[in-house]
């Protein structure tokens, strides 16, 4: 436990120690976010934030999870194929922002596109699961019940991962929002992580949860940051393959559930104006929704993440309770 201490505040001082030059570079070269026009009113005074500090985000958890995996002799091939999928997400994510920036607008890469570089990059870490000895790399568990999916889990781990890396991208909307509903999702990780003694996973998910508590020095209202797709599509995909390759997929659920309602408020509201011509939320994803209801921007972040910490607790429990059989 103490190395997953150290990793957690390794990744949080790394994390403020690089926003400063990195925001100093943005500025100083007019790289901001360009706003919406559906966006809600109040979001126009973002316009030309500066973006992409998933840069320094990510670079914080390499950084971090580098030195403590190597401090603890814990630099796996697990370890390894994690960091790898994280870098590869990040250049996705990096490009998905370079297009928007150069084009001065919101159209990144198509969501063709993008959605075709998730699944490639997924298939790193699905592939060396199931090509490892673990026997029970295609069982997906669920307390004392285990379903075998034999051939068809490498499809469930991509759709987890990428699946993950989407919710997470359309949380990231509000100052604040992704890092604070993700901060107790990765602690909830490395708990978990740490029980099953997969510490390489342990030692990784609390350098995220440091970073992104670095980042909200940055990133709380009022933003001088956003992550961007490059921080947003990355970290996302993390906390699904974490889930995976620590075989926890179904208390993903759980540990994940703003950014599953986020996503599922986006698919609920599409549906429902395709087929009826009618809209369920006043606007989607659904933090959204709340904002328009007259909440301000604090007040959405600061619930949210409360109900994210709750939600991770409630992992935690379900953990301990299959753990003893209880369930």
């Amino acid at each position: 436990m103490i190395m997953i201490t150290i990793a957690f505040l390794l990744g949080l001082v790394l994390c403020m120690l690089l926003g400063v030059p990195y925001i100093d570079i943005l500025k100083k070269r007019t790289i901001g976010q360009y706003v919406k026009e559906l966006a809600p009113g109040n979001h126009a005074k973002k316009q030309g934030t500066p973006t992409t500090g998933g840069v320094f985000i990510i670079s914080a958890i390499i950084l971090a999870s580098a030195t403590t995996l190597l401090l603890a002799q814990k630099m796996t091939a697990t370890a390894l194929i994690v960091l790898i999928t994280l870098i590869f997400y990040t250049f996705a994510g990096f490009q998905d922002d370079y297009i928007k920036i150069k084009g001065k607008g919101n159209d990144g890469l198509t969501p063709r596109g993008k959605l075709f570089r998730q699944i490639a990059i997924a298939l790193l870490p699905t592939l060396f699961l199931v090509m490892s000895d673990n026997s029970n790399a295609s069982f997906f568990t669920i307390g004392k019940l285990a379903i075998d999916l034999q051939w068809f889990y490498p499809f469930f781990a991509v759709f987890v991962i990428t699946g993950a890396s989407n919710a997470y991208n359309l949380t990231d909307g509000l100052d604040g929002l992704a890092a604070g509903c993700g901060i107790p999702a990765f602690i909830a990780c490395a708990l978990i992580s740490f029980a099953m003694g997969e510490i390489e996973l342990a030692i990784i998910s609390a350098t995220v949860a440091g970073s992104l508590l670095g980042f909200l020095k940055y990133n709380k209202p009022k933003a001088e940051v956003f992550m961007g797709d490059t921080g947003s599509l990355a970290i996302g995909g993390i906390l699904g393959t974490i889930a995976v390759l620590g075989k926890f997929e179904f208390l993903l659920i759980f540990i994940g559930a703003i950014f599953v309602t986020e996503t599922l408020s986006v698919i609920l509201q599409v549906m429902s104006f395709r087929t009826t011509g009618k809209r369920i939320f006043k606007m989607a994803p659904i933090h959204h929704h709340f904002e328009l209801l007259g909440w301000n921007e604090k007040k959405v972040v600061t619930v949210f993440s409360i109900v994210s910490l709750i939600f991770s607790i409630t992992a935690l429990v379900l953990f301990e309770l299959f753990s003893r059989g209880i369930l």
